[in-house]
């Protein structure tokens, strides 16, 4: 399988800026301007959206003591404490189902492709706000625990009915400057007019580069070298779904978010399925 598409970039400071993303998870005792901050939300609400309805809300954390009640259910991860601003984007439907009943009409709103639409909403202001902060010299990093973990961050944040955490980020001035990580060749992730299975040559050929990086980057770490080794771990691949996410960890996730989207009221079209 072939695919021939152009990779040199035209002379433009957006796309150098897209290419420099790197997640930050060290940074500076210094807080985020509240100018800064303002203007990536706004940034963030001019996202695309599924009928302009804006099905998401962002919650924005600063205060000390609500971080750190959030540090466990986001794995205790250390930028959780360390950056000055969490962002948490939530999938919100709560919004536009009251004043669909303040204007006496219809709700349908409590069904899972509403959550679906409301996810999708709030990813892509996520991003928005992602590329703003880094365009303001802000770091960031995306936390995949905030899904993972949304039925404990739902009551930490007050999150009610309607509303379900979907993605954030840590946000403040870096305190490090590392390399940005590889992503996989074009010729894997895009397909011209339909959809091309690759052949198992092409397949390993594409991760080759990420095998040997990622081996490399787990090696260097004593920690994450241990746990591979007692794990009896020979490859890049092996590591994915034997130490970062196993069947047992995301089985126990799909749980939560079930019960989260139960609790929260998206799930009354599934009935007998859930």
């Amino acid at each position: 399988m072939e695919i021939y598409l152009e990779t040199s970039l035209p002379p433009n400071n957006f796309h150098d800026h897209l290419h420099a993303h790197r997640s930050i998870r060290s940074y500076a005792d210094r807080a985020v301007e509240e100018a800064a901050l303002t203007r990536i939300l706004h940034a963030a609400t001019r996202a695309s959206s599924s009928g302009n309805m804006q099905a998401y809300s962002i919650i924005v954390t600063s205060d000390p003591e609500i971080r750190a009640q959030l540090h466990r259910p986001h794995f205790e991860q250390p930028m959780v404490l360390a950056a000055p601003v969490l962002l948490t984007f939530c999938a919100d439907f709560r919004r536009m189902r009251r004043w669909l009943a303040l204007r006496e009409a219809p709700d349908n709103f409590d069904n899972f492709m509403s959550f679906m639409i409301a996810t999708i909403d709030a990813v892509l202001a996520s991003q928005n706000a992602a590329l703003a902060a880094e365009a303001e010299g802000l770091g960031l990093c995306y936390m995949g625990t905030t899904l993972a973990s949304c039925l404990e961050i739902a009551e930490i944040l007050q999150c009610p009915p309607g509303v379900v955490p979907i993605v954030g980020f840590s946000l403040g001035h870096p305190a490090e400057d590392p390399t940005p990580r590889d992503r996989l060749p074009l010729e894997l992730l895009v397909h011209r007019e339909q959809y091309q299975d690759p052949s198992d040559e092409f397949l390993l050929e594409g991760y080759h580069q990420r095998e040997v990086d990622g081996w490399k980057r787990y090696m260097s770490d004593p920690k994450l070298r241990a746990a591979t080794e007692a794990a009896g771990i020979q490859n890049l691949a092996q590591v994915y779904t034997q130490l970062k996410y196993t069947r047992r960890s995301h089985q126990m996730y799909s749980e939560t978010v079930l019960a989260c989207l139960k609790k929260q009221g998206f799930l009354t079209d599934l009935g007998e399925f859930v």
